[in-house]
Order: C-alpha cells, then sequence, then structure tokens
C-alpha cells in the first residue's frame, strides 16, 4: 500500500510518501509546496493545487492521510490555512478517492504512544519506523511523513479488528 501523507499550509505544504510492506514501512519521497509569499491567496491555491495533482498523478497513492487543522491564536492565519486545506482535500478526492483525516494527537499517539509529544519526539520516531539515515527536514515534511505512518499504523489495526 502507498501512502501520501499531507501536512497542510499555505506557504509550505508538507508532503511525504511511504510504502507500506510486509517487512515495513518505507520512504520513497518527501519534501515541501511552497507558494511564494508576493502573489495573491488565489495564486498561492493555484499553485497549490498544481502541485498537489502532480504528486498524487507521479506517486500513484492508495489513501492520503492530511493532518486536520489546528490553530491557536492568528484566526486569519488560520482561514488561509483552511482555504489550502480545501484545496488539498478537493485535490485528493478528485485524483485517489481515498482520503483520511488525523488530528495532530490521533499522529502523535499513533507514532508515540503519547498524545502530547513533542517536535523531537516525533522527528526521532519518523526517522525509526522509516529507517532513516537521519531525521527528515523541513519539519513540514516530516509532519506529512507521521501523518503517513499514522494512517499506516491505522490501517493495520482496523484491518485486524476487521479480519
Amino acid at each position: 500500500m502507498r501512502i501520501l501523507g499531507i501536512d497542510p499550509g499555505y506557504a509550505t505544504i508538507g508532503y511525504g510518501i511511504i510504502d507500506k510492506l510486509p517487512q515495513g514501512l518505507k520512504a520513497v519521497d518527501y519534501g515541501v509546496i511552497e507558494t511564494p509569499k508576493t502573489e495573491s491567496i488565489p495564486v498561492r491555491l493555484a499553485i497549490l493545487s498544481n502541485a498537489m495533482t502532480g504528486i498524487i498523478k507521479k506517486y500513484k497513492p492508495d489513501a492520503i492521510s492530511v493532518e486536520e487543522l489546528f490553530f491557536n491564536t492568528n484566526i486569519t492565519t488560520g482561514i488561509k490555512v483552511a482555504q489550502a486545506r480545501g484545496v488539498i482535500l478537493l485535490c485528493a478526492i478528485n485524483e485517489c478517492g481515498h482520503l483520511y483525516e488525523y488530528t495532530p494527537l490521533q499522529i502523535k499517539q499513533a507514532l508515540t504512544g503519547n498524545g502530547r509529544a513533542d517536535k523531537k519526539q516525533m522527528q526521532y520516531m519518523v526517522k525509526a519506523f522509516l529507517k532513516l539515515k537521519e531525521e527528515p527536514k523541513p519539519d513540514d515534511a516530516a509532519d506529512a511523513l507521521a501523518a503517513a505512518i499514522c494512517h499506516a499504523h491505522t490501517a493495520t489495526y482496523n484491518q485486524r479488528v476487521l479480519n
């Protein structure tokens, strides 16, 4: 099973592709989509849409795992991220059809067993699960890989329950 994980944003969007194999998880690719801050939001959303569609078509994931939106205080930033997340969800449904959403708490719990794990713990676990030589950079890409790993673990659990 190939899983595309997404860490939503509007300036920097993390993506990570993993394969779930009988012998474990394997990183296929990861990185970020960046939109120029000099462009308007509609143009940035179009850039995001084109890039997401390209990634989905290139890697042909069986499932797409997207982190749910969480923001604290800045409502303006939250609205922009929500708009970008809407574009991501639409691309996922149109190009793949198998979309799963996880809260930050669920992702942390799936990787560390602790829903309050910090960034460093998460990066360490992503590196360990994928047997990488170093922690994936930037943080947005590591967060996207974590979303993909979360789905890989959740899908395994769900299969055990159903079988």
